[in-house]
């Protein structure tokens, strides 16, 4: 049997650092290079990981679709999801499961791709019709950061509500009081008074129950890098500026970051900026962004041990949900974690 050691001596790292790697550790600071070396060393002299030999001998989970809301180059401009199908490759790799990728596309997947797996991990937020079509072709379903009304599906979530709440804490214990947010709504033509995205609804319950909400501050539209940088302009034509922005994704703070500049502010002196999913941008952003760290990989790996429980027995639906750390840098001032 091969052994950690064995890796570590061959890649040229420490034994705990192969450990971490193939435990899927997304806390390890190490190259993308690294990482995959690793892996394909592992690979190549057959190691299996503790979780992978004890599933060893049970009914096989040998191929699964895995169901994306986004089309390719959509997903590819948002790295949250990629790292969310990454979580689910790499756990997939290390079970020895095939992982059939089908993105979204205007039409409907084709039946017999999804029918010719043993599950189906849907990945993001689909429609009753959507759901009920997956359904009727698949004989095991996982949903994966997006959880259905009901109980009767598998899913696995972050808690946005709470994470939330732990950022807006946090603002206003560094004293700030008059805190815009920009986002998106759950439909086209979602209203962002009343419309039920969570950080959107959390936000607006928050900033009333502090005597602090301002209408003016809520502006919703896409949710991409242009839409940051869109909303951000127009809510800086407010007479009464914010001095801190919270935006639904990192994505949109780096348009935000564009705004401001633009408008001769500078981060966080006259304006600071917090987000969520701490894509690996956020950190070389100058200043570098406050965020809240979403674990997408996770997600993801939870989302194939849900599947494989799923395929070899388990017959009540499970409802995963993980939490979230504050990333706290410096577009932020003073900003410390709090519950």
């Amino acid at each position: 049997m091969v052994t950690l050691k064995e890796i570590a001596t061959s890649v040229g790292v420490s034994t705990a650092t192969v450990s971490r790697v193939l435990n899927f550790d997304s806390s390890l600071s190490i190259t993308e290079g690294k990482r995959r070396a690793i892996i394909e060393t592992a690979e190549a002299l057959n190691y299996e990981t503790p979780r992978a030999r004890n599933r060893r001998g049970q009914p096989g989970v040998s191929k699964i679709a895995l169901l994306h809301f986004l089309k390719p180059e959509q997903e590819l401009t948002d790295p949250y999801y990629v790292a969310l199908r990454l979580g689910i490759e790499r756990r997939c790799q290390a079970l020895k499961i095939e992982a059939v990728k089908v993105y979204h596309t205007d039409d409907r997947p084709d039946p017999t791709l999804i029918q010719s797996t043993q599950g189906t991990i849907v990945i993001g937020r689909h429609n009753e019709d959507e759901i009920h079509f997956i359904r009727q072709h698949s004989a095991a379903v996982v949903f994966a950061d997006y959880a259905p009304a009901g109980d009767q599906y598998d899913c696995v979530v972050c808690d946005l509500p709470q994470a939330m709440e732990k950022l807006l804490n946090a603002l206003d214990a560094a004293e700030y009081r008059r805190i815009g947010f920009i986002g998106w709504t759950e439909s086209p033509d979602g209203d962002p008074l009343t419309d039920n995205e969570k950080r959107l609804r959390t936000f607006r319950h928050w900033m009333r129950d502090n005597g602090s909400f301002d209408p003016a501050l809520l502006l919703v539209g896409g949710n991409t890098e242009q839409d940051g940088y869109r909303l951000t302009r127009a809510m800086l034509e407010n007479p009464l500026r914010p001095d801190a922005i919270v935006t639904c994704n990192d994505n949109m703070a780096v348009g935000a970051y564009r705004a401001i500049a633009e408008c001769g502010l500078a981060i966080p002196g006259d304006i600071a900026v917090a987000s969520f999913n701490d894509i690996s941008a956020a950190q070389f952003l100058h200043p570098p962004l406050s965020t809240v760290h979403l674990p997408a990989e996770e997600i993801g790996e939870t989302a194939v041990d849900l599947m494989v429980e799923r395929i070899t027995g388990r017959e009540l639906a499970k409802r995963v949900t993980l939490g979230s750390t504050l990333r706290l840098r410096r577009s932020t001032r003073h900003l410390i974690a709090v519950k």
